[in-house]
């Protein structure tokens, strides 16, 4: 009989349903080395945020085959040494949904209308009316940061507030934003025009501490942030610093970089305008049901030999066709990775053209592994196989496949990827050369040859002497190596592209320096 272990306070729904098929063991707040020794006598593991499954936990294993985080983030699980171990992780992406807007919105309630210190003054004896005045959301500017799921819920909930709703998210099209009657704002305006700015991003590279004093000093005095994203987003450091010198109106915080809070942070040595919760945001008895009927179906399915649902490891395919089809998916997922970095804004539509060999293998693997690609920057770990598709189309990116039977012009045909946003189309094509290495064969219809390289530099520019020279005298200025060079040209001393694998990373002074060459029309660092 199939052994299913759940380390964590799971709602009661969520163990009858694995009982019908496996013996359940409860060992709540196991220690780390404990759930090592014993991992191997079970099938599946259940969770919530309380467990850190460890590579160490995962190699000990013998039997497992699925870990199910009854909630959205899988951090608390080493998803790489899962996905080598061949054991399924899977989560519950919209279980919570609700529970974290509504959390949201109280949390600005409760900040404008000065609850918690007014509550507290109560059972002192007071009665302070003038003292707790507060304000209204009413007609005011919300500047909601990331449109996923929860982002979109609070939006519309405050639009029906009456709020006016500015929305930053790369990926969202204009179309979509109007649907969901938000004004689509660059980064840095949000954050100086709204009168509240909530967070509803994951935390990558990209997004740690994306709220610094610098971002703190540039919003309204009277401005108020929330945060029941993820931790570690906003400098904590810096939002005590701007609280205590009245950089900014108030916060309301639920998620930390470190949980529990630690007691030497500077959060709790705040002294006004700052409400702080226990990363309450998923905490209702609906969404705890929720998470807990998900995951503990897909764990069932699993144990019965069905596939789950939202697998963050695996894609939903068979291991046959993703043999099969590796080259090619890693391909299709470096040229999208890259056509995210040239498009450098929103982006409403993205068409696939396929030729040769690519016509003869399943399509949908291609699109998945492109839109993972293209997605991943802004979203980082959240993005996979499985939820590609469902987050293109929460954005509003249209996904056009374009078969294409004529003879290719490389032996092994072409993967083309044709992006259309708000700063126009970009288009990157590769195909796989008889090696089985990649090569990257055109941006925006220059021909070029080159092999994807970890960093590089793309630039456009006028196709005449001594730019090369130039360009490679600032690299070397800025201790930047160049591993290879070329250009893609169209006519003689027209407009080309010149092409640069490098072995670091373009720094910012470089790059503006870099855009101020006479003939350099634009550049782009890349990161594949």
């Amino acid at each position: 009989m199939n052994k299913v272990l759940i380390t964590d306070p799971i709602d009661q729904s969520g163990i009858d349903i694995l009982s019908q098929v496996a013996q359940v063991d409860q060992k709540i707040g196991i220690s780390e080395s404990d759930l090592a020794a014993i991992i191997q006598d079970y099938d599946a593991l259940m969770i919530r945020s309380g467990t850190q499954v460890t590579g160490e936990i995962i190699n000990s294993s013998k039997n497992l085959r699925i870990i199910g985080r009854a909630g959205v983030g899988v951090d608390n699980v080493d998803v790489k040494a899962a996905t080598q171990k061949g054991v399924l992780v899977v989560n519950s992406p919209g279980g919570n949904t609700i529970a974290a807007a509504e959390h949201t919105i109280a949390m600005m309630l409760a900040l404008s209308r000065n609850i918690p210190i007014a509550n507290s003054s109560m059972f002192e004896g007071k009665w302070e009316r003038k003292k707790f005045v507060g304000n209204e959301l009413f007609k005011k500017k919300l500047g909601v940061v990331g449109l996923g799921k929860i982002g979109t819920h609070v939006a519309k909930v405050a639009n029906a507030m009456g709020m006016e709703v500015l929305g930053y998210d790369p990926f969202v099209s204009n179309e979509r934003a109007q649907q969901l009657q938000v004004k689509l704002s660059e980064l840095d305006i949000l954050f100086q025009e709204s009168d509240y700015v909530t967070l509803h991003l994951p935390r990558t590279v990209e997004t740690e501490n994306l709220v610094d004093i610098e971002v703190l000093k540039s919003m309204k005095s009277t401005s108020k942030l929330i945060n029941c994203a993820r931790g570690g987003i906003i400098d904590e450091e810096a939002l005590a610093e701007a609280l205590n010198n009245s950089l900014i109106g108030g916060a309301a915080i639920d998620v930390y970089s470190e949980e529990p809070l630690n007691a030497n942070s500077s959060l709790l040595r705040v002294e006004k305008n700052l409400i702080l919760t226990p990363h309450l945001g998923a905490s209702t008895k609906e969404a705890q049901e929720n998470v807990a009927i998900d995951v503990a179906e897909q764990i069932r399915d699993v144990l019965l030999g069905l596939s789950a649902r939202t697998a963050v490891n695996i894609p939903g395919l068979s291991p046959d066709i993703m043999d099969s089809l590796k080259p090619h998916l890693q391909l299709a997922e470096t040229l999208g990775l890259l056509i995210s970095q040239l498009a450098g804004g929103p982006i409403q539509k993205l068409e696939l053209k396929l030729q040769g060999e690519f016509v003869q293998h399943p399509s949908k693997p291609l699109i998945i592994a492109s839109l993972k690609g293209l997605l991943s920057k802004a979203l980082g770990d959240r993005i996979n196989y499985v939820n590609a598709s469902l987050e293109a189309e929460t954005r509003g990116i249209n996904v056009i496949e374009n078969k294409d039977e004529s003879r290719p012009e490389f032996a092994s045909g072409l993967l083309q990827l044709t992006t259309y946003g708000n700063n126009g189309e970009n288009s990157v094509a590769g195909s796989i050369f008889a090696d089985g290495e990649l090569r990257i064969i055109s941006i925006d219809q220059y021909p070029v040859n080159v092999s994807p390289s970890r960093f590089m530099l793309l630039a456009r520019h006028r196709d005449m002497p001594g730019i090369i020279g130039k360009l490679g005298s600032l690299l070397g200025d800025h201790n930047v190596n160049i591993a290879s060079m070329q250009v893609g040209r169209k006519i003689v001393r027209g407009e080309a592209v010149m092409v640069l694998s490098i072995d670091d990373p373009v720094p910012d002074s470089l790059l503006k320096s870099i855009l101020e060459v006479e003939g350099i029309n634009s550049a782009n660092p890349v990161t594949l």
